[in-house]
C-alpha cells in the first residue's frame, strides 16, 4: 500500500531497525526477562505479553516484567536484565522468514543494505556478528553512536553517510511509529514492516509511512519506485 506516488531514480540503498524488523530477537529478551522474574520469585510472562514491547527496548521489557517496581529498584532490575540478556543474545534470535532471501536479492542488485536501531552497540554488534551479518551490512548506527536516537533523523543521515547514497535515495525499513518519524524527517522512504512487534494498541496504518508490508520480500517492488514526490 503507497500513501503517495513516487518518481525519479530506483532506491540505491536499504536501512532496517533491528529489533522486530531485521531479526526475530525477542525469544532472546522474552528469556531474559523471565529468568529475571524467576529471580525475584515471580512467574515467568506468556511469551506474547513480553514480544510486543522488544521494539521499544530494554527499559519498556523490564516495565512489562515489573510494571510496580519504583524507579531505584526499577534501574537495578533493568541493569540485572541486561547482564542476563548479553550472553544470550543470539541463542535464538534469527532473520524473520524471508529476512535472508531479501538480503541476497539486494546484493545481487547491489544495492547495499545497513541497521539502524536504538540498541546499543555493545548488543547490537555482537548480534549481528553472531548470525554472519555485521561484515554483510554497509553501515551500523546503533543507539549510542550518537547522541540522538531515533525518532531523531541523525542517525539515519549517518547512516546515508557511510553508504554514501544521499537520504533521498535511501529506503527505511521499520516496525515502531519512531522509525516511521525518523525516517521521513531524513527525508527517507519509509516502510512498516508489519511482521514485527506492533501491538494491538498501535495504529500502525495511521503512522506517516510510504507504505506498509507483511513479509521482507515486499520491499523489493519499492526499491523500483523512485525517490518521494
Amino acid at each position: 500500500m503507497s500513501r503517495h506516488a513516487a518518481n525519479g531514480s530506483a532506491a540505491r540503498a536499504v536501512f532496517f531497525d533491528l529489533d522486530g524488523t531485521l531479526l526475530d530477537t525477542a525469544p532472546d529478551m522474552a528469556a531474559a526477562v523471565n529468568a529475571l522474574r524467576i529471580e525475584q520469585s515471580l512467574e515467568p510472562l506468556p511469551f506474547a505479553t513480553i514480544r510486543n514491547q522488544v521494539s521499544h527496548g530494554a527499559a519498556a521489557v523490564v516495565r512489562t516484567a515489573f510494571p510496580h517496581a519504583p524507579e531505584a529498584d526499577f534501574r537495578a532490575l533493568r541493569d540485572r536484565f541486561l547482564t542476563l540478556y548479553r550472553p544470550r543474545v543470539a541463542a535464538e534470535s534469527r532473520p524473520f522468514p524471508g529476512m535472508p532471501e531479501l538480503l541476497d536479492a539486494l546484493e545481487a542488485a547491489g544495492v547495499p543494505w545497513g541497521v539502524v536501531t536504538n540498541k546499543p552497540a555493545w548488543l547490537a554488534e555482537p548480534l549481528l556478528e553472531a548470525l554472519a551479518l555485521r561484515q554483510r551490512a554497509i553501515a551500523v548506527v546503533s543507539g549510542d553512536t550518537l547522541p540522538e536516537r531515533k525518532p531523531h533523523p541523525r542517525p539515519l543521515l549517518l547512516a546515508a553517510e557511510r553508504a554514501g547514497v544521499a537520504p533521498r535515495a535511501c529506503l527505511y525499513v521499520g516496525d515502531a511509529e519512531r522509525d516511521i518519524i525518523a525516517g521521513r524527517a531524513a527525508g527517507m522512504r519509509t516502510l512498516v514492516a508489519c511482521f514485527g512487534y506492533i501491538g494491538p494498541m498501535e495504529n500502525a496504518r495511521a503512522w506517516p509511512a510510504d507504505g506498509w508490508i507483511d513479509s521482507p520480500q515486499e520491499v523489493l517492488p519499492w526499491i523500483a519506485r523512485g525517490e518521494p514526490a
